[in-house]
């Protein structure tokens, strides 16, 4: 099941960029005997300004897809029940899953009507290039905890 996450603007090249492109490396090598992987990093940088546009992006790159909205209202999760979610996913037979983040305001309505689930860090706002780190992380985390590493302490 490939993985990717997808969010409006650049991650730039600063130290968060950095972390997310290691932990992304690292759960695709990771994951691939487990059938989940690689997890590709796409930054989308819309041509005009707002939510509206930014969904259109973002349900273009997530189109055929299992559509995660990340979202401050979502669902939040364990590390270990990220794992189990994931795998479920991958068990019923999806081939493709999308995390969105959206843009300084959210993500649009439109983006969260589609979605099949929703993810959240908490009832905190994160600087996007944070979240693309931290989200790269815990799906690196999920690999782990499916494999049986050590990585991991309950």
């Amino acid at each position: 099941m490939r993985l990717a996450v997808v969010a409006i603007g650049r991650a730039g090249r600063g130290p968060e960029a950095t972390l997310a492109a290691d932990y992304a490396e690292r759960a695709g090598l990771a994951g691939r005997a487990l059938g989940l992987g690689p997890l590709d990093l796409v930054d989308l940088d819309p041509r005009k300004p707002g939510k509206a546009p930014e969904a259109e992006l973002i349900l273009k790159a997530a189109e055929g897809a299992h559509l995660i909205a990340c979202d401050e209202r979502g669902k939040t999760f364990s590390s270990r029940a990220f794992a189990e979610h994931l795998v479920a996913l991958r068990d019923r037979g999806e081939r493709r899953v999308v995390f969105a983040i959206g843009g300084a305001d959210g993500l649009d309505e439109s983006v969260r009507a589609a979605a099949a689930s929703t993810l959240a860090f908490g009832p905190q706002t994160w600087p996007h290039a944070l979240a693309r780190a931290m989200l790269a992380e815990q799906i690196y985390r999920a690999v782990t905890i499916l494999a049986g590493s050590p990585y991991h302490r309950d």
